[in-house]
């Protein structure tokens, strides 16, 4: 049985939400919500609610509690003073790209508008917090499937039958009405993912499950459906694997946050194993606080049951998503939703006295805090309630330090050292002041992260050592640019231009090496022309945070 809040309870019964609801906040992070959500929702009915004619049952429990943070929604003014004013809009959310109203369809490869019908089920997610969707599947139509086709990628990796997007194009009006017909009759059963590892900075391996491509088509319409539903429920400070809302959107937030709240404490937690602990018999139950439809259920049982087959051997899967799937991610992020936004915003409206800031992406995520004993508090309740839905924290990632304006002169005035410096998406922050003497966060890449890329470089450029220069230069400038437009924030000139530097150095050493005349045929000068042509320059690519969320006004970003 649920408690707590989490439980379901009788059709037509309202009562209170005691253990995860919480109204969408801004910045100043209590007690002060710009539309006055409800707070209640609704649960599966005994019958499951499948096969009816509606698009939406209303039932009601205390077991969900959206928040309006996406939509056209402009939060009021309440405060005079700019700053203020800018610390109580960070960043709310608008209407989602990708899931835009249906006067503005997605648009397949061939350029023709496609609507899938879901402005209504997001416009009915969005009014009615309680609704209970019986009837979804039908709006998996072949345009859907076609569209998700379309937005694949056409060199990824095939599953276990080996087919690839191209093959697949070959005949993909027929596959596509085949597929939709078996969808629809139940006759759709999905293949087991196929493993894969890739490498991560730690010299650990992250386990992937590539499913069949077919079954990817699947899995993207159906994530394309319940987003038109979830992106309305989801919490202003969740920001992993979201339309619109990218890794930038959170470092922007964070930054924010931590520089105009009052924020002295930092709870840098990571989820140890968070994709392959996911509790399936939870994840049904969250699920079914909005989808009614058992034909979607169904389909994300079977997704979840399928297991995985590494050589020639079949795994069942007992917990967890494969990482890898399209509808993986999703998830993810609903399993969360219930288990931690929910309840940690609640939280800091109940409990906490001073300012609390909030950014998850994902399965990681920050906290700051006014007060050392609150931020202790919260993590060891947390810990509590991860435990009872399955989840552990990582005892050697999860860290409580002093971090704020004010952590530099209090660490100094008790003797300390200067505060100690976390990660996140990439970047090491750390405390630090400006040309005027004011508070401002450093950020700079990872420096394991930045040696890792260097030697893999050094490693590619070493096995193409004797590919056309022409061939070097081309796959480089990818590299450098793709590297450059994550990290060219304020602030990383220096690192940057180091970056590029290290690279041309790396080439040019490849290129020496290819004969034993190298060193006299490769000279510098003629090098220079070559990183000139090839390896873009480094140079500040994002705008300051402060800048990019008074441009774009939104609320309960964190």
């Amino acid at each position: 049985m649920l408690g707590d809040g989490e439980g379901h309870t009788s059709v037509c019964v309202r009562r209170e939400w005691t253990d995860g609801a919480a109204e969408s906040e801004t910045l100043s992070m209590r007690g002060n919500s710009e539309h006055g959500n409800r707070e209640t929702s609704g649960v599966p009915s005994s019958d499951g609610g499948g096969g009816r004619p509606a698009n939406a049952a209303r039932d009601t429990a205390g077991a969900h509690a959206p928040e309006e943070s996406d939509g056209s929604i402009v939060p009021q003014k309440r405060a005079n003073k700019v700053a203020e004013a800018m610390a109580e809009h960070v960043e709310g959310s608008g209407p989602a790209k990708g899931n835009a109203r249906e006067d503005a369809p997605r648009r397949t490869q061939s350029r023709k508008p496609v609507s899938f019908g879901l402005a209504g089920v997001r416009e009915v997610a969005r009014r009615d917090k309680e609704v209970r969707f019986t009837a979804l599947l039908h709006h998996v139509s072949v345009e859907c499937l076609r569209a998700s086709y379309f937005r694949m990628r056409k060199d990824a990796s095939p599953g276990i039958d080996g087919m690839t997007w191209v093959e697949y194009g070959e005949d993909l009006e027929g596959r596509l009405t085949r597929l939709h017909g078996r969808i629809h009759r139940g006759a759709y059963r999905p293949e087991p993912s196929k493993r894969g590892w890739i490498p991560k900075v730690d010299g650990t391996k992250r386990p992937l499950g590539i499913p069949c491509l077919e079954d990817k088509i699947v899995q993207h319409a159906v994530k394309t459906v319940l987003e038109a539903i979830y992106e309305v429920d989801f919490r202003g400070f969740s920001y992993g694997f979201r339309p619109g809302r990218s890794q930038h959107n959170a470092l922007d937030a964070l930054y924010v946050g931590i520089t105009k709240r009052k924020v002295d404490w930092v709870l840098d937690a990571d989820i140890r194993g968070y994709f392959d602990t996911i509790d399936h018999g939870w994840m049904q139950k969250f699920l079914e606080h909005r989808i009614a439809d058992r034909r979607i259920i169904r389909l994300i049982q079977q997704w979840l049951k399928a297991g995985v087959v590494e050589g020639s051997s079949w795994s069942e899967a007992d917990a967890g998503t494969p990482q890898g799937s399209a509808i993986s991610p999703l998830l993810s992020n609903v399993f969360l939703h219930y288990v931690f936004d929910l309840w940690a915003d609640q939280w800091r409206r109940r409990n906490a006295r001073g300012d609390v800031v909030i950014v998850r992406y994902a399965d990681d995520f920050v906290m700051g805090f006014q007060y050392e004993g609150e931020a202790r508090r919260f993590l060891e309740e947390l810990r509590e309630r991860f435990a009872r839905f399955g989840l552990e924290l990582h005892a050697d990632k999860t860290r409580l330090i002093e971090f704020g304006r004010f952590a530099a002169k209090a660490r100094s005035g008790r003797g300390k050292p200067k505060p100690e410096t976390f990660d996140f998406l990439g970047f090491t922050h750390a405390c630090g002041t400006n040309s005027r003497g004011y508070f401002e966060i450093k950020r700079r890449p990872i420096a394991k992260r930045v040696r890792a890329k260097l030697q893999e470089i050094k490693l590619r450029l070493k096995y193409a050592m004797h590919n056309p220069v022409i061939e070097q230069g081309k796959w480089l400038q990818s590299v450098v640019r793709g590297w450059l437009r994550y990290y060219a924030v304020p602030g990383t000139s220096t690192i940057l231009d180091c970056f590029r530097t290290q690279v041309a150095r790396m080439w040019l050493r490849t290129l020496r090496h290819r004969s034993h005349k190298g060193r006299q045929k490769w000279t510098w000068e003629r090098m220079v022309r070559l990183i000139r042509k090839w390896l873009p320059r480094a140079r500040i690519l994002h705008p300051y945070p402060n800048q990019r969320l008074i441009v774009r006004p939104k609320a309960g970003a964190v």
